[in-house]
């Protein structure tokens, strides 16, 4: 449904009583109206009363992946409100859910046997970590209360997330001081993608150098970790930076080494994002939970998932006798219909003709022949390709006034992008064809000379 008020007055409401995300009550971001979404594009209608159609670079924030008013999922969420919308988890069960864990144990390696849904990845990142802390009661050490990261990582914005996001570079280095406070391992090395195996490759002597640090701070910690958590592969919102799956590997053998759990935060990573069903897919060490969540319903609702072995479930479940954890919507009815759906979407050999492996792979091919040339570009330090994802890193921080002239240059050239930090990059839904990746990589173009030019200007 149509508002039928004037999108200047839905515009001033929006201004003076909604709160975005990462936003100042004092000083509100400038929001765009979107009127309806179709396809991989979005309808924006102007305060005037214009409308535009721009490609999505966003897959709003990374979940849309299959674009918008998809009829295979639309079909689930009309099939399944028919019968109903929500049930409580807690003494009752449902096919929906059944029916999607069945889907996700069929995808997700064979040694993840039991999956706990949650309503949101944040939240099954604090799942995960409930496991790994009631897990390690049962070892008869109640020391094991702290996690070992690697900076550079975000997790999500509840409180447990917070704690094993990179205190000083991430975004919630304000709590410092209220937080748990857990081990951090210096930042992976870099790790250019190989082009022809889309593989993230460190320099050896450089990893070599990193695993000296790494193992040192297990020597010292060891006794008190509960688990690793990484997210691996691609770390996301603490700053797109590909690292190579030896270094998760290494983190994986010495937590084991030293009776912790290993954690792949897999809510950015999975569903083939990086080129492969999981991010975990390309690293040796198999993981004890995996996190997933965002495009786990095509971006239709709020839905997320944990997966652990039978020895956590077991370990958890003999050391307090219950998982204690409950969210009001888990295993919702609606979602998890769609989710399946999703699933099978992505499952099927005839998806984007070429099934999901070959449509990401495409996608990647012409992400890269559209990025690779702004390398040239003025201010421009690095371009990254990582399967569906295409980040370009510039000279300074796309903040403040800098951020509007570039968010407004990618929409004048057809595209919706949302830089932060120094990065402008998109994770457009699959659904591209390649003239839309065209579109979408000269957006971020247009983008990256609009950061260049404020700079000769000093504005921003």
């Amino acid at each position: 449904m149509i508002d039928p008020r004037p999108p200047d007055e839905l515009l001033a409401i929006d201004r003076d009583h909604v709160w975005h995300p990462y936003s100042s009550s004092l000083d509100p971001v400038t929001t765009r109206l979107v009127e309806s979404a179709s396809g991989v594009r979005l309808r924006l209608r102007e305060a005037d009363g214009s409308t535009r159609e721009v490609v999505d670079g966003m897959a709003s924030w990374w979940c849309a992946i299959h674009g918008y008013a998809v009829p295979e999922l639309d079909a689930a969420a009309r099939d399944q409100l028919a019968s109903m919308s929500h049930v409580m988890f807690g003494g009752l069960t449902h096919a929906p859910a059944i029916g999607l864990v069945e889907r996700l144990l069929a995808i997700t390696p064979a040694h993840l046997t039991r999956v706990f849904l949650a309503d949101s990845g944040s939240v099954s990142v604090e799942v995960a970590m409930k496991m790994a802390l009631q897990a390690g009661v049962l070892d008869g050490r109640p020391t094991r209360t702290r996690f070992l990261t690697v900076r550079g990582g975000y997790h999500g914005d509840t409180f447990s997330p917070m704690s094993v996001t990179d205190p000083v570079g991430g975004m919630h280095s304000l709590f410092r001081g209220v937080l748990p406070e857990h081990v951090f391992a210096p930042l992976p090395p870099h790790a250019p993608v190989d082009p022809v195996t889309g593989v993230p490759v460190s320099d050896p002597g450089a990893l070599a150098t990193w695993r000296e640090s790494v193992d040192a701070l297990f020597a010292q910690h060891g006794p008190d970790l509960a688990a690793v958590i990484v997210e691996p592969l691609l770390q996301g919102a603490g700053g797109m930076r590909p690292w190579a799956p030896q270094a998760v590997d290494h983190l994986s053998r010495r937590a084991r080494e030293h009776g912790a759990l290993v954690i792949h935060d897999e809510i950015a990573t999975g569903f083939w994002r990086t080129g492969t069903r999981w991010a975990g897919d390309r690293c040796a060490e198999p993981a004890d939970i995996v996190c997933i969540g965002k495009a786990i319903t095509g971006g239709y609702l709020s839905l997320a998932a944990v997966l652990c072995t039978d020895e956590v479930a077991d370990r958890v479940s003999a050391s307090a006798g219950a998982l204690m954890h409950g969210p009001t919507f888990m295993g919702n009815p609606l979602a998890c219909a769609i989710a399946s759906a999703s699933i099978d979407l992505l499952e099927s050999p005839g998806y984007g003709g070429t099934g999901a492996a070959g449509t990401v792979a495409r996608l990647s091919a012409a992400l890269r022949a559209g990025l690779e040339p702004l390398r040239e570009r003025r201010g421009v330090l690095d371009v990254r390709v990582l399967g569906a994802v295409g980040v370009v890193r510039v000279d300074r921080p796309v903040e403040g006034t800098l951020h509007e002239a570039v968010t407004s240059a990618a929409l004048d050239a057809g595209v919706w992008l949302r830089p932060f930090r120094d990065l402008v990059y998109a994770m457009p839904p699959y659904a591209c064809t390649d003239a839309d990746v065209e579109v979408l990589t000269a957006g971020v173009g247009a983008a990256v000379d609009a950061a260049a030019s404020a700079e000769r200007t000093g504005s921003g």
